[in-house]
């Protein structure tokens, strides 16, 4: 501990994030990365800006971008907010509307940064159980808080709370905000943007860097009622004008007008999500149901963290937690048809399958 650290960064138990290994030949299924590469398009837009434009400062609001995703959910550009990644939009979230005297609430197994978030500033916060099935239970939001923030799909656990349960929550808690972290949305999901305009409380958090092959870019964004969205613009002015560069609000405008390679790679992950499932489920492992691009997965007879540990030593990597009521659940990415046959025919020796 420095003596030249705030008080604040002393105190501080950062975010980890998930492992990305300088290894050669390694088949890395930890972080939720698309396996597939990014449109054609996008490589296009980013080529056509290698110029000496590249000296000017990006348009503080990345305009083009926020009309793009304005248009592709039916808003007005003001009902969009961008940032650099949706941890930074997450960030202003929680600095800017999440930060009341009463209490914040999200379920005790989700996005390990929210707590990190609450940590950073000073949020008072109740974690909610989940059910024993890791499903979300919308009556036990039904006290006084603050706030309300989940992803959906949950995640390290992927189950997908439907839309008539969001619109109870948001009815129920009308003088709160209620935050849906959509970054899996689009493997199997319905975003609850349709329900922006029927509720002021209502936030939309995504991302392009899971279904849009972009997490290399660091794009994310926001949408919600006017309200909502300028009280992230005054944070953001008041932190970083500038949050995306020209080349990722080019690269998230390509992404979006590729709509066929977008709907085709996604179909290729839901398809590969379900051989997987049967897969694993004739080895012995109990999977959770999953509407994201990964699956949580326990077998009935080897704990997780010696399977992690082998999968390891054959140049496999998955994501193991150590929380209590998941450490004997691994979190693994949906790869490409070569890396999950890699990965069943690994753990089918190991398993001695």
């Amino acid at each position: 501990m420095s003596k030249y650290w705030s008080d604040l960064v002393s105190q501080l138990q950062p975010y980890v994030p998930g492992e990305q290994p300088d290894i050669a030949n390694i088949t890395k299924l930890n972080t939720n990365e698309n396996p597939y590469g990014p449109s054609p398009r996008v490589f296009s837009a980013i080529q056509g800006l290698l110029n000496e434009d590249l000296r000017l400062y990006p348009p503080p609001n990345a305009d083009g971008l926020r009309q793009t995703i304005a248009e592709y959910y039916q808003l007005e550009p003001k009902q969009v907010f961008l940032g650099n990644g949706s941890d930074e939009v997450l960030a202003h979230v929680f600095n800017g509307l999440l930060k009341k005297s009463e209490p914040l609430l999200f379920p005790d197994i989700s996005y390990s940064f929210y707590p990190v978030f609450c940590q950073l500033y000073g949020i008072v916060f109740e974690k909610i159980p989940l059910s024993e099935d890791f499903s979300l239970t919308v009556e036990d939001y039904s006290r006084p808080n603050g706030g309300i923030i989940f992803p959906n799909p949950n995640a390290p656990t992927g189950r997908l709370l439907g839309l008539n349960a969001i619109e109870q929550l948001l009815k129920s808690n009308p003088d709160s905000v209620v935050v849906i972290d959509e970054a899996y949305i689009d493997f199997g999901g319905e975003s609850a943007v349709p329900l922006i305009n029927l509720y002021a409380n209502l936030l939309v958090v995504q991302t392009m860097s899971k279904s849009r092959s972009l997490a290399g870019m660091r794009i994310g964004y926001a949408m919600g009622s006017v309200d909502l969205i300028e009280g992230l613009e005054r944070i953001k002015n008041s932190f970083n004008s500038y949050p995306l560069g020209h080349l990722p609000i080019a690269a998230g405008i390509a992404a979006f007008a590729d709509q066929k390679y977008f709907e085709d790679t996604c179909q290729r992950v839901i398809a590969s999500r379900s051989w997987l499932t049967n897969s694993l489920d004739n080895l012995g492992f109990k999977v959770m149901p999953s509407a994201g691009n990964f699956i949580f997965v326990r077998h009935n007879r080897r704990a997780a963290e010696e399977l992690a540990l082998s999968l390891r030593q054959n140049g496999i990597i998955v994501r193991h937690f150590k929380q209590s009521r998941i450490q004997q659940f691994l979190r693994i990415t949906i790869g490409t048809e070569k890396q999950n046959e890699r990965l069943v025919n690994t753990l089918t020796t190991l398993l001695g399958g």
